[in-house]
């Protein structure tokens, strides 16, 4: 195995574990489902719940998707939607930095960069994509993860997001 299945390796495991845990806790942690659906209301994603169980199966798909190595840039560009959703609803009004109030936006950032990364790179001999000898690496890869990522957010924000100004909170 060579350096660059390797790092691919680590790269989907490491994406794909945290995704997959992210969306595992919308639906089972604390607040379940219905707890994700307020927040998400909350946030201004309407509806609610239809948010909820969108981001949570999309989370948990992609994230089981990087792990096996399958359809790897689709997978990605569902984590950079995810990410970039999560990034301008409720992040990026906080500053940069996680530990700052309310959290910032670099944790968002770099799980969507690092899934760009992962489907440039490609997932390496250890997937189902090379097992199912499906090219899913370099600049279209790279193009499908980002442009299919950033337009589903996109359209999702434009259809969906309903924010409540600020100095009416």
């Amino acid at each position: 195995m060579s350096s660059v299945d390797t790092t691919a390796l680590i790269l989907r495991l490491t994406v794909g574990t945290v995704v997959l845990a992210h969306g595992v806790n919308h639906a089972w942690g604390d607040g379940k489902l219905t707890g994700t659906s307020g927040w998400f209301a909350s946030i201004g994603l309407r509806p609610g719940m239809l948010h909820a169980v969108l981001a949570t199966a999309t989370e948990i798909a992609a994230g089981l998707l990087l792990i096996v190595g399958l359809l790897t840039p689709f997978a990605a560009a569902a984590v950079v939607s995810t990410m970039t959703v999560a990034l301008i609803t409720a992040h990026l009004r906080n500053g940069f930095f996680i530990f700052r109030s309310g959290q910032g936006w670099e944790y968002t950032a770099v799980l969507a960069a690092t899934a760009v990364a992962a489907a440039t790179l490609g997932p390496g001999r250890w997937s189902f994509d090379h097992l199912f000898e499906i090219e899913s690496d370099g600049m279209a890869a790279l193009v499908v993860a980002v442009v299919l990522g950033v337009v589903s957010a996109a359209l999702l924000l434009a259809l969906c997001w309903r924010p409540t100004p600020r100095n009416s909170r």
